[in-house]
């Protein structure tokens, strides 16, 4: 019964595909050894069974019974700048194994600024991943901004980067959004080890993003903002899809549980849309609460110049 369930799932990935030659390729083994397990005269061993399903991002949860239970993924941990390489390798390869198409969404609960965003050869840049190293190991040695350089990976970032701006997008956020990086400029400031000059252009850069999402919200008609200001925002990450869809939690700054049990699923999409009712849209609200809305954070980054 679960290998006739799990060759079904098999069979929806590849379309008009070979079902044999694509399990023998996958599992590297004979033509004639993947027609005995496709027609049932084999079974799958359960190394076999679980290579599949990792493959072509199979939910092992439909094979579970219970409704309480459920087989989840989770990222590596990041404590180093090479363990962040990774991380953003492998948020590319989520993407890849995804159906992108244009009935794809993605939802983003932003307690931060998506990190996405950050993800460019700027200064704002340079300085998120300064910040993140020293949050995320504990054995790091603070030194100053000017003395961090951070490996090149801008190939990969700008691709990640690229692949988020192309989907359909829809964001959550508040007031609260923009005030994690502000606190981190004002904090590196007061410890002495972000100059002020340097602080200052970050700040620009800061001010620059903000009003390329602005201007994104009255011009790009794939993506959506929404202010909630009635829930705290958590950094979730839903990436929905009507064939097969995937739930990103934070359990940390760049640790995710991922889950693709489509139950769980069209909950989260649930939770967000009724979240979404509970919000204003940017894009269609009118052009004096779009105004005040950013104003409020173009003040809080003045305000911030003004007090370095």
């Amino acid at each position: 019964m679960y290998q006739e369930a799990l060759l079904k799932e098999v069979r929806k990935r590849i379309g008009e595909k070979s079902l044999n030659d694509e399990i023998a390729n996958i599992l590297n083994i004979s033509y004639d050894a993947a027609h005995r397990r496709t027609s049932l005269k084999a079974k799958f061993s359960f190394e076999e069974a679980l290579e599949l399903a990792r493959y072509y991002q199979i939910s092992l949860n439909q094979f579970i019974t219970s409704d309480h239970q459920i087989v989840v993924q989770k990222t590596s941990a990041v404590t180093t700048t090479d363990d962040l390489q990774s991380f953003f390798q492998n948020n590319l390869s989520v993407f890849e194994n995804l159906p992108l198409s244009e009935e794809m969404t993605i939802y983003y609960s932003a307690k931060d600024i998506p990190f996405f965003y950050t993800l460019s050869d700027t200064l704002l840049s340079r300085f998120k991943i300064y910040v993140w190293m020293n949050l995320l190991n504990a054995k790091q040695v603070f030194i100053p901004f000017l003395e961090f350089s951070p490996p090149f990976f801008e190939t990969d970032t700008k691709e990640l980067r690229r692949k988020y701006e192309e989907q359909n997008v829809v964001e959550l956020w508040n007031e609260m959004t923009i005030s994690s990086i502000l606190q981190q400029i004002s904090f590196y400031d007061d410890t002495g080890l972000l100059q002020k000059k340097e602080a200052n252009i970050i700040l620009d850069e800061l001010k620059e993003l903000i009003q390329y999402i602005e201007q994104k919200t009255e011009s790009n008609p794939k993506f959506h903002l929404y202010e909630n200001e009635l829930m705290h925002l958590s950094n979730d990450i839903f990436f929905y899809h009507p064939q097969q869809s995937l739930f990103a939690l934070p359990t940390n700054m760049f640790g995710y549980i991922l889950v693709n049990d489509a139950k769980t699923c069209s909950e989260t999409q649930n939770y967000f849309e009724h979240q979404i009712k509970n919000s204003k849209s940017m894009n269609t609200s009118g052009n004096r609460d779009r105004k005040i809305f950013f104003n409020r954070m173009y003040q809080q980054i003045e305000n911030l110049k003004q007090k370095l």
